[in-house]
């Protein structure tokens, strides 16, 4: 796990932000000290606006109040996620040819306003996507 191996590296203790921030928001009870790993798991890996939710309840500081350091190491553990959420989109996309998306670009390549969906049966290709 990236978080496991970024915190070898800089001795920074585990974070149990994400488990409260997951307590918080489904109304769980709130515990002091160590959080349960499944909650923490679940909330940092399974919620990309994290951050977002830590301000929001205010479990977490913003980013912007962080040492530089943990700001460098935060967001280069973010573009790890998006250049693999990328890699497997882009992996899954071409299994099948183009997408909708793609689809959609090629129907009237540039960048235009006012160009909506294509209609159902375009989207996903000449059978529908059945």
């Amino acid at each position: 796990m990236a978080g496991t191996a970024r915190r070898h590296v800089t001795g920074r203790p585990d974070s149990h932000v994400p488990a409260r921030v997951l307590q918080r928001l489904t109304g769980l009870p709130e515990r002091p000290g160590r959080q349960p790993l499944p909650l923490n798991w679940a909330m940092h890996y399974g919620f990309t606006n994290d951050q977002i939710l830590e301000n929001a309840t205010g479990v977490g500081a913003p980013p912007a109040t962080w040492p530089r350091q943990e700001l460098a190491v935060d967001l280069l553990h973010k573009a790890v996620y998006a250049f693999t959420t990328g890699a497997v989109a882009d992996t899954l996309a071409a299994r099948g040819g183009p997408g909708p998306g793609q689809r959609h670009a090629a129907a009237r390549p540039g960048r235009h306003t006012g160009f909506g969906p294509l209609p159902r049966g375009h989207a996903y290709g000449a059978d529908g996507g059945k």
